[in-house]
């Protein structure tokens, strides 16, 4: 899923530990979404031997199958009655595919699990687009607001269309084509922005410091989502890499090799920089594999995870020997760094190789897959635990920074207002002087 590192780089031995690491946990589950729903077997109970099923059914019976064969807690399973779950759902009238779906969406609720879940054919192929770094959409990165839990605007995307019209940062995001955002929710918002390529979509908007809505109509069409930004500079005689991460996509690894390289080389009237700081504020996961080897290249043979599988095996996933950095580090964390993110700041924390900064962690320690249906819709499918090489299982809990940053927390990270950035390198500043004293 991540672009394998050249031979000559330190990220090397990780390729094959990454290899083991996915031969564990999602080779069999490759082979599920390749190979089941062309031979799932009797999809009925033998009660049942002679009932034929129409396209639509089979799908419910496949999505049955490929959770029942998958999720991480078999027991679960048996406490809802899954079998039973099956035979009710496929007593009702499903003719179509929204009806599929729907099914297959009343199914999965009484497990609930929010991660195990339906997706439809656009959310289904947007995700999928996610983890290639790319989205066909308006370019708007939301969160939630603190304060209300309303919907506003982190950021747009540089080059992108929401960039283009001049939606600000900190705009709330009132509705999308007329609905409420506080009724979609945050999730539901996002999806609504993505589309054909082409294709419109009105946006009414409250502008920060405004108390009038405005409506914008904006083109959607392919957008970068720019999930790594590097920048060096200086602060009080102290070069500095800026390192922010916002979600771990297919070409993320390389990309933070190369911004980790290019940090560590000389150049005319510039040295390398003596300390790094990772931002991994509002990343909210991706592609774990990715996140694995993220921590490959700052860590030395150093312990990076601990998973479970739903038998209950663990498989413990250490960096190969050599790092591409080894200097000082701070890593910023917020609320809104889960999942692949939350792997790789509980690594860098336990291993004691950067502390952490911010604010407690979201605390997401299940790893999902992705699992292809027919119509292009899918499935994601938690299929194992995790924990931090330390043992800690963060599920529901997150990660406690080392250091709490002051209240209240940015809205932008990243964006000109962003104190916790200067925070961040103050503190990082004063570890590298007191590093160099006798």
């Amino acid at each position: 899923m991540s672009e394998a590192p050249p031979p000559s780089s330190p990220a090397q031995p990780f390729a094959t530990g990454a290899q083991r690491l996915l031969g564990s946990l999602l080779s069999l589950l490759i082979v599920l979404a390749l190979l089941l729903p062309a031979d799932l077997g009797p999809a009925l109970d033998s009660a049942q031997p002679a009932l034929a099923l129409s396209d639509v059914q089979q799908l419910v019976v496949d999505a049955w199958r490929l959770v029942n064969q998958s999720y991480v807690d078999p027991a679960r399973l048996e406490a809802v009655q899954w079998r039973r779950l099956r035979q009710k759902t496929l007593e009702q009238p499903i003719i179509s595919s929204a009806q599929a779906y729907d099914a297959i969406e009343s199914m999965l609720e009484p497990i609930g699990d929010p991660y195990t879940r339906m997706l439809r054919p656009a959310d289904f192929g947007s995700l999928q687009s996610n983890t290639r770094g790319t989205v066909c959409g308006v370019g708007l990165q939301l969160g939630l607001r603190p304060s209300d839990q309303a919907i506003v605007v982190i950021a747009p995307l540089d080059g992108s269309p929401a960039a283009e019209a001049g939606i600000a940062s900190g705009s709330e995001l009132v509705s999308v084509n007329g609905r409420s955002t506080r009724e979609l929710g945050l999730e539901a918002t996002a999806a609504s922005l993505r589309g054909d390529a082409g294709s419109e979509v009105i946006v009414t908007l409250i502008p920060p410091g405004k108390d009038r809505a405005r409506e914008t109509v904006l083109k959607r069409r392919q957008v970068d989502l720019q999930p790594v930004r590097a920048t060096a500079l200086t602060r009080t005689g102290h070069r500095l890499g800026v390192l922010r991460i916002t979600q771990f996509s297919e070409p993320v690894p390389q990309q933070v090799n190369d911004a980790l390289e290019a940090f560590n080389q000389a150049s005319p009237g510039q040295k390398p920089i003596e300390g790094l700081l990772l931002d991994l504020r509002n990343n909210s996961g991706g592609l774990v594999q990715a996140g694995l080897a993220v921590a490959n290249s700052l860590l030395d043979a150093e312990p990076i995870v601990e998973t479970k599988d739903r038998g209950g095996i663990s498989d413990r996933q250490v960096a190969g020997a050599g790092s591409l950095y080894a200097g000082p580090m701070l890593t910023l964390v917020n609320g809104g760094t889960a999942s692949a993110s939350e792997i790789l700041a509980g690594a860098l924390q336990d291993s004691a190789r950067s502390p952490l900064a911010g604010s407690r962690t979201y605390g997401k320690g299940l790893i999902q897959t992705l699992i292809p249906l027919g119509n292009g819709s899918g499935l994601a499918v938690t299929v194992a635990r995790y924990l931090t090489p330390s043992g800690r299982d963060i599920q529901n809990l997150g990660i406690e920074p080392d250091l709490q940053l002051t209240e209240p927390e940015p809205l932008n990270p990243g964006g000109s207002d962003d104190d916790w950035l200067e925070q961040g390198e103050a503190l990082l500043i004063a570890a590298i002087e007191a590093a160099r004293q006798p």
